[in-house]
């Protein structure tokens, strides 16, 4: 059988840490910034955790991660 590939864009969005989990970016902060809030910008910072509903979908397209 051959070698399962992994999703080359998933694999740029997602991140799997030590423990397992999975971490994302926020969206809606690349353009058109400049009719948001400040605090709505701030709020988009940092990363987040990926919802335990989407994981699986997230471990079928990284199978090696």
């Amino acid at each position: 059988m051959p070698k399962m590939k992994t999703k080359k864009s998933a694999a740029k969005r997602f991140l799997v840490r030590s423990s397992g989990s999975i971490k994302r970016g926020h969206a809606f902060k690349r353009h058109i910034l400049t009719k948001k809030t400040t605090k709505s910008k701030r709020q988009l910072r940092g990363m987040e955790t990926i919802h335990k509903s989407d994981i699986g979908r997230v471990r079928d397209m990284m199978p090696y991660a």
